[in-house]
């Protein structure tokens, strides 16, 4: 099963591509030994293997099995059932392992077992509103499958910084502009909004922000008409929009291919900013409009990125 799956996630790279502005994405489905269903975004997980022997290192955080080598790099290897709180399900149902990629760093996730990859609709994936308890945080969304399964996607994002902590933003170079910078940025992780906040505390910038990606278009749409009808451009009070690649209800790549097909943006750049940093996704972007396509999260360099487009 996992040989035949990994061998599908590898050859099925250049199709998922074709996903871009379809808002539409693929979920790996899978078990933590419980009758919950769980997914994890297919462009995260790199191989699913069998759990390889672990090597068990001091003061590792709770969760946090060892190390394992794979290829020449050693990896860290969390427990999900663990991690998130699963009662009844332990060290034995652990017998299958997903290597993911997050903002170029890889890890290995313990699962009881992975299930399938299926298509869903983004306007399908609800943020969700009532959550077992002590997952709130874990869970990123919730969808339905046809057979009316439930299904909880996880924050990666969330649950690495839980492991591993927050990587502290560091003193920026404050923009340098005889006019104030407003920028508008979208993303459904609550650790991304944080540190996207305080980067652009670090350097100066004025900023608005939504949780999704059909929030922010509404909200963008509200602001571009309230422009039009007090006879101003819109780039006149708003310099940059700053969007994620996957959240619910309306994903990056479709909301940046609808404001490149409104005249209103034309002179605001977009910047997409996703944990999805592989060349794949970067290509996506690239073919959806985006101005330049910046992989979570490097402070110095997600400023880097947004300095030249804020002063040109």
């Amino acid at each position: 099963m996992e040989t035949s799956l990994s061998q599908n996630l590898l050859d099925a790279v250049d199709a998922r591509t074709k996903l871009a502005g379809s808002n539409k994405m693929e979920i790996l489905l899978f078990s933590l030994g419980t009758r919950e269903v769980f997914g994890i975004n297919v462009f995260k997980v790199r191989e699913v293997t069998r759990t390889p022997p672990i090597t068990r290192t001091p003061n590792m955080p709770s969760g946090v099995e060892g190390v394992i080598s794979l290829r020449g790099n050693i990896i860290p290897v969390i427990s999900l059932a663990k991690f998130v709180n699963i009662a009844g399900a332990g060290d034995a149902s652990c017998e299958t392992m997903m290597v993911t990629e997050y903002s170029r760093r890889t890890q290995g996730f313990l699962v009881h077992d992975v299930d399938r990859i299926v298509r869903v609709d983004w306007d399908r994936v609800k943020a969700p509103e009532s959550v077992l308890s002590g997952q709130e945080s874990l869970i990123t969304a919730i969808t339905e499958l046809p057979d009316g399964k439930l299904v909880s996607i996880l924050d990666v994002e969330q649950i690495l910084v839980s492991a591993f902590g927050e990587e502290a933003v560091p003193e920026l170079e404050v923009l340098q502009s005889e006019q104030e910078h407003t920028v508008f940025f979208v993303d459904d992780s609550m650790v991304a909004r944080k540190e996207i906040s305080q980067v652009l505390d670090r350097l100066g910038v004025r900023y608005h922000q939504a949780n999704n990606g059909l929030e922010g278009w509404e909200r963008l749409r509200g602001l571009a008409s309230r422009a039009q009808a007090e006879g101003r451009d819109l780039s006149e009070s708003l310099s940059l929009i700053l969007l994620d690649a996957e959240m619910p209800e309306m994903d990056g790549y479709v909301l940046t291919r609808n404001l490149k097909s409104d005249g209103r943006f034309d002179r605001i750049p977009v910047v997409m900013h996703s944990s999805l940093s592989s060349e794949a996704n970067r290509a996506m972007g690239k073919s959806v409009g985006v101005d330049a396509y910046v992989a979570k999260f490097d402070p110095v360099v997600l400023a880097d990125t947004l300095r030249p487009l804020l002063q040109r």
